[in-house]
């Protein structure tokens, strides 16, 4: 029974973390235009940085089988590095005195395709939970024979 709930615990902190990586995404693609922030300046594309824990101490761990059921959490959330985009557009109110607006580095396009992959991740392991859930009850209606 504790190997099942341990898949739950992974499956669950997968999907944990996919979500946080799909609200991220979702607010890249809602500030794609986004000229002024509250810290000044126009936004600046965030990604979720995940990391696998173990929830024992390397200590407590009795053997390598329980070393690998680890899980996945979100060790930071950063602002993507790429320079932001510059254009031409001396008739936006955030135009410099040269007519260039300094917009964000988010690309729609590249948002889109990590949406797809996070929502696919996401619903991986939504199978993963509910596969395990149907031997769990398999398991249980052949002990009730």
């Amino acid at each position: 029974m504790s190997d099942f709930m341990e898949i739950f615990d992974v499956s669950v902190s997968a999907m944990r973390a996919h979500r946080w990586r799909l609200d991220i995404i979702s607010s890249n693609l809602a500030n794609a235009e986004t000229t002024r922030t509250p810290e000044g300046g126009p936004y600046r594309r965030k990604d979720v940085v995940f990391r696998t824990y173990l929830p024992l101490t390397p200590r407590e761990v009795p053997s390598l089988r329980d070393a690998v059921l680890q899980g996945v959490r979100v060790a930071a959330v950063v602002e993507d590095p790429r320079p932001l985009r510059v254009v031409y557009n001396p008739s936006h109110p955030d135009a410099d005195d040269k007519g260039y607006v300094t917009l964000p580095n988010v690309d729609p396009l590249e948002e889109m395709i990590n949406l797809m992959t996070a929502a696919r991740s996401y619903e991986a392991n939504l199978e993963v939970f509910n596969a395990t859930k149907a031997m769990l009850l398999k398991a249980l209606e052949i002990g009730r024979v």
